[in-house]
């Protein structure tokens, strides 16, 4: 079972002895706490967004910003590495991310008003829609399908990671970040590649809790759940600045 969200790869599940019914993941609890997880993201980027308007300067709020982002990938990789404390680690990784969505979200407010209100409807919309396109079986999570997406993503993860190295030396890749044809053709294909890891996230959670993976993993799929909506909110935030923009 291939997914290419790297917080929810098939060793995630891989117990070394049975649980009972009472102790094992289900897809009900799974649900329930990526809604908890969600909730604390919200309450999270709240804080940071009434700062970043109350600020007289919003530069200020960078700090947050950075040191957020820092701080979710060391909680990140320690969930990742260390799936016994997703408990703890996940619920502190949806308040250090939604302390960073807060302040990226004033910031895209500020230029374009109403973007994020549209960002945030568009992504439960997107979540709800492919859930719903995955237990009627319009989608189904093959193994090409799991193949296509996983490549498409580590594409994906090139292009920025280059971008954000050749970012140092003052070099910008010309074009997908600009608000041109090709720009908003790239944002448009980055957007629909992370909704479809929400379909890989759907069937790994399935499969997992078919297989009665420990209790403890709901937490862990949630988080992982939770990493694939930040970056497509991001996503349709950058796609909707650039139409904006035009």
């Amino acid at each position: 079972m291939r997914t290419s969200n790297p917080a929810l790869s098939d060793e995630a599940f891989n117990v070394s002895r049975p649980v009972s019914a009472s102790q094992a993941m289900t897809i009900n609890g799974t649900v329930n706490k990526t809604g908890i997880l969600v909730c604390v993201l919200w309450v999270a980027a709240i804080i940071t967004w009434e700062k970043t308007f109350a600020a007289g300067n919003p530069a200020e709020l960078y700090p947050w910003m950075i040191g957020g982002s820092i701080g979710g990938f060391i909680i990140a990789m320690i969930t990742v590495f260390k799936k016994t404390v997703a408990p703890y680690t996940a619920p502190l990784y949806a308040v250090v991310e939604g302390l960073v969505l807060g302040v990226i979200s004033a910031f895209f407010e500020m230029q374009y008003p109403g973007i994020v209100f549209q960002a945030v409807l568009l992504t439960f919309g997107v979540l709800f829609a492919l859930l719903f396109a995955y237990k009627t079986g319009v989608i189904k999570a093959t193994e090409n399908f799991k193949l296509g997406v996983a490549a498409a993503t580590g594409g994906i993860f090139f292009v920025y990671l280059l971008s954000m190295i050749l970012g140092f030396f003052g070099v910008s890749i010309p074009l997908i970040h600009e608000s041109g044809v090709i720009g908003i053709g790239f944002s448009l294909f980055v957007v629909v590649i992370a909704a479809l890891n929400l379909v890989l996230d759907f069937d790994f959670i399935e499969n997992g809790a078919a297989r009665g993976a420990p209790k403890y993993l709901e937490w862990y799929a949630a988080f992982g759940l939770l990493v694939t909506l930040v970056w497509l909110y991001i996503e349709l935030l950058r796609l909707l600045s650039k139409l904006r923009s035009r």
